[in-house]
């Protein structure tokens, strides 16, 4: 059985990726970056795989989602 989708938040998305706040939410604005999902009222935090997908090919994130 595969384990399920783990919600990653900024902290860790920014060591995991050794990217800048803003460079991030930068990336998001231009569709280059897996954007955030909300998961509570005032919190928000990124799906783990759509992170590990980006690590693995930043180039391709746009390629991918626009399909």
């Amino acid at each position: 059985m595969a384990e399920p989708d783990r919600i990653i938040r900024l902290r860790t998305v920014l060591d995991r990726t050794g990217l800048s706040r803003s460079t991030i939410y930068r990336k998001i604005a231009e569709g280059t970056f897996p954007a955030q999902i909300k998961i509570s009222v005032n919190g928000a935090g990124w799906r783990e795989s759509d992170i590990n997908r980006w690590i693995d090919s930043p180039l391709a994130w746009r390629t991918e989602r626009q399909d």
